[in-house]
């Protein structure tokens, strides 16, 4: 078949990015985007290999039951949603089946321990607007007016939105005001080809519980002319810190690393739970916070801790699982390479009167061995991991086991190194008990997980 060559095929199953899957003649597979499965379609080929090829949707004709009406005129477009076209109830069967199907195949666990062990997706009621931080490029169009909006997949093209529906409503207000601001005073957006301009993005976070609001503009420079008439302009919509970051590189990095304070304390603070935490430009905050809580509440319910157990927390970022395991622990470790995480750790540590919180800066996997060999005679009781994507390193896995914690809770953003990783542990002498799925990202192929493994031999109630 050749590109562009139109042919009809029905959806048959879907990858773990979010393409359809479909077979036309002697079983040549078929990926394409913006289908669900049941979908009858007309398609045209864009790439094709030996065995499988890719191609783009031209018209359903024949909808699935699965298939909805996306709600954002641009989600074909936009490289954010994956998932619009499909109705949230099907949404939630794929990330079930996404988890459950990596720990099969991936995890090689067996399927009666999975059906044993597998609890329902915990959804959201409003798969809408959840999202506490929006990062928008600034851009000129073809018609030379300067737009807000994000890139289309895999492109540095600007499609205009100011009102992503995953997003808070008060981002719409803040960009119209400050492209607004800058049409007035002849400030130029960034462009990427030339190098020259001046506002590259526009950073927005939203406290969900304290309502507070932060704005920061990443610059190509390092002055913002006419900021006092920005402020005004800002603080007429109760934004509560405004500053800019310098990025003069010429980069796909969105934030540079000085961030000038022109109005406000320079943060927000918010809570996940009772625990508050001061929130920078720069600080890592998880995006979704009503999931958070669910996914950070399943964290501690699956420790169970009575208050005598000492806990490690690998891959702490700013401290949130360690401070939400503080409040049953005894005693918690948390370690994160990222030096601003752990200065952030302690300090909301601090903020809320939790002592029995030790953080260090460094690699899970260097810091944990050393520890634990200056250390072998304190008992860890449980290890709590939160990895990045790419899972978690072997020799902190090796540390792990030689620790030998009764609990070892397990939250992951990527099911298949999740797979991977049990299957490590299961291999040395971990065993299965819970896996729970947690909608973070509705409307995306991602999905989080939390996992309880106990040491063999270990009951619990």
């Amino acid at each position: 078949m050749k590109k562009n060559e139109q042919f009809t095929v029905t959806i048959e199953d879907f990858s773990s990015e979010g393409l359809g899957i479909g077979k036309t003649d002697a079983g040549f597979v078929w990926f394409i985007k913006d289908t669900v499965i049941g979908d009858t379609v007309l398609a045209a080929a864009t790439k094709v290999k030996k065995n499988y090829g890719f191609a783009r949707l031209v018209k359903v004709l024949k909808k699935s039951e699965f298939r909805a009406e996306p709600p954002c005129p641009i989600a074909g477009k936009c490289g954010g949603c994956q998932l619009q076209q499909m109705s949230y109830e099907a949404q939630l069967k794929f990330k079930k089946d996404k988890v459950y199907n990596d720990l099969l195949r991936i995890g090689d666990v067996e399927k009666e321990v999975l059906d044993k062990t597998f609890e329902p997706v915990v959804g959201m009621a409003d798969p809408f607007r959840y999202r506490n931080k929006a990062q928008f490029p600034i851009a000129r169009n073809k018609e030379g007016r300067i737009i807000a909006g994000f890139y289309a997949g895999r492109t540095h093209s600007v499609i205009e939105c100011e009102d992503c529906l995953l997003g808070v409503k008060e981002n719409k207000i803040i960009l119209d005001k400050i492209i607004a601001w800058m049409e007035r005073y002849d400030i130029d957006p960034y462009d990427e080809a030339s190098g020259k301009g001046l506002v590259r993005h526009v950073l927005i976070r939203k406290g969900f519980k304290s309502g507070e609001l932060m704005v920061c503009l990443v610059i190509n420079g390092r002055s913002l002319p006419c900021k006092e008439e920005l402020v005004k302009e800002l603080c007429g919509v109760s934004v509560d810190s405004l500053s800019f970051s310098v990025n003069t590189e010429r980069t796909n990095v969105i934030m540079g690393t000085t961030i000038v304070d022109i109005y406000g304390p320079g943060y927000i603070e918010d809570f996940i739970g009772n625990i508050k935490f001061r929130i920078s430009p720069l600080s890592f905050y998880q995006v979704n916070p009503v999931q958070t809580e669910q996914m950070y509440g399943a964290a501690l319910e699956f420790a169970d801790l009575e208050g005598t157990e000492n806990v490690w927390d690998l891959y702490c970022g700013i401290g949130t699982i360690s401070l939400f395991m503080s409040q049953k622990a005894k005693k918690v470790y948390g370690v994160e390479i990222i030096p601003e995480a752990i200065r952030d750790a302690k300090q909301n540590a601090e903020l809320n009167g939790i002592t029995n919180a030790e953080f260090y800066v460094g690699a899970a996997e260097e810091v944990l061995p050393e520890w634990y060999k200056q250390h072998p005679e304190e008992r860890i009781d449980v290890v709590c991991v939160d990895p990045p994507r790419k899972g978690c390193d072997e020799r902190a896995l090796a540390t792990i086991v030689d620790m030998a914690p009764e609990k070892l809770v397990y939250v992951s953003c990527d099911p298949a190194t999740l797979a991977r990783d049990v299957k490590y542990l299961r291999n040395h002498g971990y065993e299965l008990k819970r896996v729970r799925p947690v909608d973070n990202f509705s409307q995306t192929v991602h999905v989080e997980t939390v996992v309880l493994m106990s040491k063999v031999g270990v009951e619990y109630a």
